[in-house]
């Protein structure tokens, strides 16, 4: 992906409006929004509708409480500690062996998150095409990734497919506010912290788990700080825009991920609808909009699945290789600190593009229990990244006083720590029963 302005080459002495200079600044916020909201959000976030209702509202409710927070606390340490610090380079300073988990967590998530968005990306151009070759459709996604990630063409793809996503979520707000949300539902659902008995074919613990994992515990929440440094955000200076930057990102995935879960229960779940594949999905849009809806949903998701495939390329390889770095310290001194330089890092791009691959073969795991289960595996590394988290941003000899944690800051890794641990334990008790 083509590296953006910093924020010198954006400035100009003439005067702008300041719409427009606003969107020149919103950079990161908007990548991190392709990046996050891939299938994850909206397959957990439907199922959770069409299968509970509001009942589970409260966990997406927590979730992207504590992504704000945990993002907000990462981009902060990188922008404001003494030692000019990249996120990971604060944890293996913590011990060795957090650079060894990240290089390994890292590897691991990305490899198994882009199988389901290679997965959901080639179902989806299938249906378009109206073919039955999924698995040749996903290997043309792949391809197309490849050629286009860190060309200059891509700038253009990219902007095409942020308008097809941006249409797409339109048409779910559209249709959530037509289908007459209940807010009483809502709130109930929000501050009822409650798990219901299990319905249709995923566990409400299963479900649970996946949006936890999916919003607050994914670890793409680390690629937040990496493309902060490709837009030049890298002192104390920029901390105060990029904290605005997320919070609107935020607040788009907040807006996305209502507007999918009102679907689920305000059209799926009345319609006997249960979501096991994209189509079942795509019937919210086609109920009301008829086959111009359908294609709707199936471009927007096409769409949304290949920009975040894109980012997830681009940015995942930056995390590992400077985790690498870090274990063969020798390779930062040959290559500097520009990821790219590094020839494990096109290695590192080449193994979380093609290897998912596999997962998109006959016989393996559908679409929907793949993106669940994969989701779901993400709480495995959440209570590594809070817990290594509280005590990294509370040095003293990284971070002077203003830029530390405040009281609420620390209250919510702590909660962030333990419900992690508690879901893990419910989900492998439950396993094993």
């Amino acid at each position: 992906m083509p590296l953006t302005p910093s924020l010198k080459e954006t400035a100009t002495p003439v005067a702008e409006p300041r719409l427009k200079k606003f969107a020149k600044l919103l950079g990161p916020g908007i990548i991190a929004v392709l990046s996050w909201l891939g299938a994850g959000d909206l397959i957990t976030s439907s199922v959770a509708g069409a299968s509970y209702g509001y009942a589970m509202m409260w966990v997406l409710a927590i979730s992207l409480l504590l992504r704000f927070l945990i993002v907000n606390i990462i981009a902060r340490f990188q922008l404001c500690n003494n030692q000019g610090m990249t996120i990971l380079q604060g944890y293996a300073q913590l011990h060795p062996l957090f650079a060894w988990f990240m290089l390994g967590y890292a590897l691991l998530m990305g490899h198994l998150i882009n199988a389901y968005m290679i997965k959901g990306a080639g179902e989806a151009l299938a249906m378009l095409l109206h073919i039955d070759q999924p698995l040749l459709c996903s290997v043309a996604v792949v391809i197309a990734v490849w050629l286009l990630v860190g060309r200059n063409i891509y700038a253009m793809i990219e902007g095409v497919m942020k308008v097809l996503l941006a249409i797409m979520t339109l048409a779910f707000l559209t249709l959530a506010i037509m289908s007459g949300p209940d807010v009483t539902g809502i709130i109930k659902g929000t501050i009822g912290f409650s798990i219901p008995p299990d319905e249709g074919v995923h566990g409400a613990l299963l479900v649970a788990v996946s949006v936890i994992g999916a919003v607050a515990g994914s670890i793409a929440n680390f690629v937040h700080p990496y493309v902060m440094r490709e837009k030049g955000w890298t002192g104390p200076e920029h901390k105060r825009i990029q904290r605005n930057d997320l919070l609107f990102a935020v607040i788009v995935g907040i807006v996305i991920n209502l507007a999918i879960w009102v679907v689920g229960v305000e059209i799926l779940r009345p319609n006997g609808i249960q979501v096991n594949t994209l189509a079942d999905l795509g019937k919210a849009l086609e109920i009301f909009f008829g086959p111009l809806g359908w294609y709707i949903f199936f471009i927007g998701v096409f769409a949304t699945l290949f920009a975040s495939i894109s980012g997830k390329t681009t940015a995942f390889p930056m995390l590992i290789t400077d985790a690498f770095q870090h274990i063969q310290p020798k390779r930062r001194e040959r290559y500097g600190k520009v990821f790219h330089n590094d020839p494990m890092h096109r290695w590192f791009m080449l193994f979380i593009l093609v290897t998912p691959l596999i997962w998109s073969l006959p016989g393996m795991p559908d679409f929907v229990t793949l993106t669940l289960g994969v989701n779901a595996l993400n709480i495995i590394g959440l209570p590594v990244i809070s817990l290594g988290l509280l005590i990294m941003s509370n040095q003293k000899s990284l971070l002077s006083k203003e830029y530390r944690n405040n009281w609420f800051e620390n209250i919510a890794l702590t909660f962030a720590t333990g419900l992690a641990l508690w879901v893990a334990f419910q989900l492998g008790t439950e396993l094993l029963a």
